[in-house]
């Protein structure tokens, strides 16, 4: 069965928590699916990668820049796997039917918007239903990560 993480990001914006995540994942030798809502948030998340930080560099692609089994990164508004991935990473809300084709689903949802926070929670009992193994994650004062929940607990939200 998959493992599946739900991220509640609280204190910091996708932008800043994803890239973290996506180098923890190289670090790892894995390779990863970003998949979004729309194109256009693909395209604005290809752009920001390029250039979120002096220091790092984070090899990834798109359909726009395709070739993607030569990609570590694939970013996507499709419900697809074409780099092998290990990792698939859910944000803005996307859902896929393919869950169990990844090692690992990462689901990174804003508490800012209650629709993202309740379709989560409902996604949470699908996985749990499903046989999914499920930790939940909410960030500290400083932005970093602690489990709050695992595979049987309910989630609770500060």
């Amino acid at each position: 069965m998959t493992e599946i993480r739900f991220y509640h990001l609280q204190r910091t914006t996708l932008e800043r928590a994803l890239p973290v995540l996506l180098e923890k994942t190289l670090e790892r030798s894995w390779r990863a699916v970003v998949m979004m809502r729309s194109k256009e948030r693909v395209d604005a998340l290809n752009g920001y990668l390029w250039t979120y930080s002096n220091d790092g560099f984070l090899p990834h692609g798109s359909a726009e820049d395709g070739n993607p089994a030569a990609q570590p990164v694939w970013l996507t508004e499709v419900d697809e796997n074409p780099n092998e991935a290990d990792v698939l990473f859910l944000t803005d809300g996307a859902v896929s039917e393919n869950v169990g084709l990844f090692d690992l689903c990462c689901e990174l949802f804003d508490d800012s918007d209650a629709e993202t926070v309740n379709a989560a929670r409902g996604r949470w009992s699908a996985y749990l239903e499903a046989g999914h193994h499920l930790t939940y994650w909410q960030q500290n004062e400083r932005g970093g990560w602690e489990k709050r929940a695992e595979a049987n607990e309910p989630v609770t939200s500060a």
